[in-house]
């Protein structure tokens, strides 16, 4: 079991993230924890696992938690043997192996006699059999570093296990592999993931957004259903509001009219009765403060119905505030972009690939690259945009525009402020006023205008990305993608899914997300050992 109260968490910087959260796990349940960027997911883990401590608030549990986290860079200087916590007990198992048997190697031993056995089995059963325990994190890439803490479950057997986007560097096989863990397990789990096969293997859901956690007592399809009829709800409260508001606005001038009507009245027979100045001088203050009292009185109505709609509105997702509008690409569809003949590349003299191939890339087509970790899908891609040369072969590339996309956003200057960035890409020679209402129409208010990039969530980036795109004359004709989703919450994802659906270019895809593929309508899927269907 697993529990807190009253759990708060200030930034540094004195912003306050959360307060006074409630959690009360059970054993054994697998919970998903989903949430917009920023709302504090990863950090929640962080405070659960230990490595974070809150600003105020307590926390109960019955076994130390096992906590897979989203990034590693803290582990770059460090062994696989020193980030799966196993270190002091190697190196105990081997002076006491040399004789050296002191109650200052049997402490941390504690008689875990198999540990460094059960540890290769456990990073063989991940597929990392050519591992040594004693090799750095830092030369292992993302799939790798996220299998190794994978294979410290096993090693640790812990009784309560935190994953943190498990899934952002796995290949098909190993998310697959993490989807048979999941789905086997009898622990407790706590999983943040926008990776909707995994969301669908986990219940309850846990939303945590800035009025606390909110709890929907089923699985992801349950959850879908639910916000839908929440969605439904809200759609209807601002539809009947707007019109209350319509109403009221409508009373408040009839009203004010007719009175209007009946105080002219009033003084033209005022005027003609001969009657004393000082009576209607007295009158005509009565009658204003009449008109005065009816204009404050439906004003203060308006003004409390204007207020409830503003509240209302300020409850609907962000997807449904954001207008998304991208021109069309100039080339017209079936032209061949790309024709590349034998192809291959090297690196330190060694071919990426055993078999070199030919393929062609046709504008209108929607393209996935697939292949494992490693296959060389992202050397593809940028063999394809003329970003590296060829060790062997030829490529043909017609006239075209294109964009490409990584996992890192690096098309974001993080020295630069939103504003910049956005002008950087206004190719279209719109007015700053322009500029700034396209910035707004993706979420980003005045307040966000001169902030740094490098201060922007993945999330926030790719909407700016997508933002900058339509500041342009034309859309790009190719936009290729590595790994898009992997940065994002549940909100952005179908912010880019729209955005991706709408554009009428060329598209290439390196991405995992089997739900991602389906929803951009694929039409050709590249496999990466060049065998192409």
């Amino acid at each position: 079991m697993l529990s807190t109260r009253n759990l708060s968490y200030t930034h540094p910087n004195g912003d306050t993230l959360f307060t006074n959260l409630e959690l009360n796990i059970q054993a054994q349940q697998k919970l998903a924890l989903i949430g917009n960027n920023g709302s504090g997911k990863s950090t929640l883990l962080k405070i659960l696992s230990g490595c974070l401590q809150p600003v105020s608030g307590s926390i109960v549990c019955d076994d130390a938690p096992y906590y897979v986290p989203q990034h590693f860079g803290q582990f770059h200087t460090l062994t696989v043997t020193d980030a799966l916590l196993i270190a002091d007990k190697l190196i105990a198992l081997h002076q006491i192996l040399n004789g050296e048997v002191t109650e200052n190697n049997m402490t941390p031993l504690n008689d875990d006699w198999s540990i460094e056995e059960r540890s290769q089995d456990a990073l063989a059963e991940w597929g990392l059999h050519d591992i040594n325990l004693q090799q750095p994190m830092a030369s292992l890439s993302g799939g790798q570093k996220t299998r190794v803490l994978l294979a410290g479950i096993r090693i640790h057997e812990p009784g309560i296990i935190l994953l943190d986007e498990p899934t952002n560097h796995l290949d098909n096989a190993g998310r697959q592999q993490l989807y048979d863990y999941i789905d086997a397990s009898n622990k407790t789990l706590i999983v943040v993931t926008h990776d909707r096969a995994l969301l669908n293997l986990l219940q309850p859901i846990y939303e945590l957004s800035p009025k606390g956690i909110t709890v929907y007592g089923g699985d992801y399809a349950f959850y879908k259903e639910q916000k839908t009829i929440e969605a439904t709800a809200l759609a209807e409260d601002l539809r009947s509001t707007e019109k209350a508001l319509r109403k009221a606005r409508e009373t408040e001038r009839e009203t004010i009219e007719r009175q209007q009507k009946l105080d002219a009245r009033g003084r033209k027979k005022q005027d003609k009765s001969g009657m004393p100045t000082i009576m209607m001088n007295t009158m005509r203050n009565n009658a204003e403060r009449s008109t005065a009292k009816a204009r404050d009185i439906h004003a203060e109505k308006t003004q409390g119905i204007t207020q409830q709609l503003n509240d209302l509105r300020k409850e609907l997702p962000e997807k449904d505030k954001m207008k998304i509008g991208f021109s069309n690409a100039n080339l017209h569809s079936g032209k061949i972009l790309v024709t590349a003949t034998e192809l291959n590349a090297a690196y330190d003299g060694t071919a990426v690939w055993a078999t070199s191939q030919s393929l062609q890339v046709i504008s209108g087509e929607r393209i996935c690259l697939a292949g494992g970790n490693g296959s060389g899908k992202t050397t593809l891609a940028k063999l394809l945009l003329g970003v590296l040369q060829p060790s062997s072969g030829n490529i043909y590339r017609a006239d075209f525009q294109s964009i490409y996309i990584d996992q890192d956003y690096a098309l974001v200057d993080d020295s630069l402020t939103l504003y910049e960035q956005a002008q950087r890409y206004n190719t279209a020679h719109l007015e700053a006023h322009e500029v700034k209402s396209k910035l707004t129409h993706f979420l980003f208010a005045s307040v966000h205008w001169d902030k740094m990039c490098g201060t922007l969530s993945g999330g926030e980036k790719m909407r700016l990305i997508l933002c900058c795109l339509t500041l342009g004359k034309t859309a790009p004709d190719l936009i290729v993608l590595d790994e898009p989703t992997n940065n994002l919450d549940l909100q952005n994802m179908e912010l880019l899914t729209n955005a991706l659906r709408a554009y009428r270019g060329t598209l290439i895809v390196i991405s995992h997300d089997r739900h991602f593929l389906q929803e951009l309508q694929i039409s050709r899927t590249i496999n990466v050992n060049f065998e192409a269907c």
